[in-house]
């Protein structure tokens, strides 16, 4: 065997039900996963500290993300939430309702002021992090909208959807700068 092949370092166990996303924290102590079985879990990395589980969620947790700080994690849910948690042991939570269809996907923008969030209402919202504030919608999309994420540099915001286009948009304006179609024939 050579020091190149593969080797299981951990197994994680703990989720009832398929997990469905995955974070690092940015200071790669934790990792964070969500799952159809309502929770969240956030694993320590080193082998010593158990991992937290957190439910709050009244139905599967579809996406999850860290702050840049790695002080709050995110998750969304088929429940139409948006919950911010403090990953500790006591893990505080905030709650807000932020769709009318299940929210697949949420990311922080890069000074970790501003949300991101995609939903199956076919709309993307963003939120103020302090106060969980509605900011602006980004239109266009006419069928679910499966991921939302901001650039590195927060210049934009990339979103893609079940009708097969692929958006990028000025956050600060909330207009679509540019829409990639679908190439027809090929």
């Amino acid at each position: 065997m050579s020091d190149h092949d593969p080797t299981l370092e951990r197994h994680f166990r703990g989720h009832r039900d398929t997990v469905t996303a995955l974070a690092f924290n940015p200071t790669v102590k934790q990792l964070a996963s969500s799952s159809l079985d309502t929770s969240i879990m956030v694993w320590n990395l080193r082998q010593k500290i158990r991992a937290f589980r957190f439910k709050a969620h009244k139905d599967g947790v579809m996406d999850i993300c860290f702050s840049p700080s790695g002080h709050l994690v995110a998750s969304v849910s088929r429940d139409r939430s948006v919950r911010l948690w403090v990953p500790t042991v006591h893990g505080e939570t905030a709650e807000f309702r932020a769709h009318t269809g299940t929210v697949r996907s949420i990311h922080f923008s890069p000074d970790g002021q501003r949300m991101v969030t995609a939903s199956d209402d076919k709309s993307v919202k963003i939120w103020g992090v302090a106060r969980r504030k509605f900011i602006s919608a980004l239109l266009g999309h006419n069928n679910w909208v499966r991921c939302a994420r901001f650039a590195p540099d927060g210049q934009l915001i990339v979103t893609c959807s079940d009708d097969k286009t692929v958006r990028l948009y000025d956050p600060n304006s909330s207009l679509c700068v540019h829409t990639f179609q679908e190439i027809k024939g090929k």
